[in-house]
């Protein structure tokens, strides 16, 4: 009885092709195991010996971390943060303090848009001064865009 008999009607029977005994070359992986391990082991033991002479030599020279600002001897009076702004019924604020972020930001605000709009004195003695924005701006396109 054929050992194919599934193939005879497709008359694909190849007599030459046969089962592979070993697809893996088991010798190789061994010797490259055993050289991986040996290597892991040689590496540890010189880490290990490397780590005790760096401990013997740097033993006492280590100094702790130390700051250099000391705390203040008293802390600010508390609320230490600004509190964000509370509005009453009619959306007006009630604040504790009168300076919030959200005034501050503003207060800024308002500081800089009057210094962009007005003119006004940066240095008086070295006769600097400062012209609102869009002043500038026309001097600068009147002369070509040089300032």
């Amino acid at each position: 009885m054929p050992e194919h008999d599934d193939l005879k009607d497709f008359g694909a029977l190849n007599p030459e092709t046969h089962h592979e005994t070993s697809d893996v070359d088991v010798r190789a992986i061994l010797c490259f195991v055993v050289i991986f391990l040996a290597f892991a082991v040689v590496t540890h033991v010189l880490l290990y010996f490397l780590y005790h002479a760096f401990v013997k030599e740097f033993r006492g020279d280590v100094q702790p971390a130390r700051t250099a600002i000391k705390a203040p001897a008293q802390l600010p009076q508390t609320p230490r943060l600004q509190p964000f702004p509370q509005k009453d019924q009619n959306g007006n604020p009630i604040s504790p303090n009168a300076s919030t972020p959200v005034v501050d930001m503003d207060e800024m605000r308002a500081s800089e848009d009057e210094a962009l709009k007005n003119p006004g004195w940066v240095d008086k003695q070295k006769g600097i001064v400062r012209i609102p924005i869009e002043r500038a701006k026309q001097l600068v396109v009147q002369r070509g865009g040089k300032p």
